[in-house]
């Protein structure tokens, strides 16, 4: 394919880079191109290698050849003019990117309740907030899939309020604790699942406090 147009110009990416050379950069990303000279005092090296001047002027540098770039960068530290704060504050919102979770909007309806006092509107209903029967008075309660694994490793009915949760849970911890079973550990990865499915339920919404 002629990579030529009809005025005679030369439009393949090869013949770009022929008559820009100041992007190649070799693998280890030194310039392959630069004329300049080390910047380390007494070197006469090429400088290929540029190392930024300071941590407030990150895009004006020096160059150097690839012995001192080494030693420039083993001295470089980023939060060297910052103090403890700044740089503990720097280190937390580079955790997000930069980007920190904002809260979600209230929506129309939730805030119509808080201007009633009312956090969550299955309060309303008290204890009956957490009763789904389903049309026909029966069958399993919809929950999260989290809760819902936790209610089959605890062997415990959809009916059942908090405190009967935990009675079926300590009765668990109790058969395959270790301490309970002169310190057998055959059954340790079990007991974790245990564990795990209670603390998907204590601070659940979806179950009676009481009975």
């Amino acid at each position: 394919m002629d990579k030529k147009d009809p005025f005679g110009f030369d439009m393949s990416v090869s013949s770009s880079k022929k008559k820009n050379p100041r992007s190649r950069r070799g693998m280890s990303g030194a310039s392959e191109t630069s004329k300049r000279t080390c910047d380390h005092e007494g070197c006469t090296e090429p400088g290929q290698y540029r190392a930024p001047k300071s941590p407030d002027i990150l895009d004006d540098f020096f160059w150097f050849c690839k012995e001192h770039v080494r030693e420039y960068n083993l001295k470089w530290n980023f939060f060297d003019t910052t103090s403890e704060a700044e740089a503990l504050a720097q280190m937390e919102r580079d955790k997000t990117w930069e980007r920190p979770t904002k809260p979600f909007k209230r929506s129309v309806e939730e805030a119509a309740w808080a201007r009633l006092g009312i956090d969550d509107a299955h309060e309303v209903l008290g204890g009956n907030a957490t009763r789904n029967p389903g049309k026909n008075g029966g069958g399993h309660r919809r929950l999260p899939p989290t809760e819902r694994r936790a209610m089959d490793i605890l062997e415990a009915k959809d009916d059942w309020s908090k405190p009967q949760i935990r009675k079926a849970y300590k009765s668990l911890i109790k058969v395959l604790h270790p301490d309970m079973n002169g310190g057998d550990r055959s059954q340790e990865e079990q007991l974790a699942e245990v564990v795990w499915a209670w603390d998907q339920i204590k601070d659940s919404r979806n179950f009676r406090d009481g009975d």
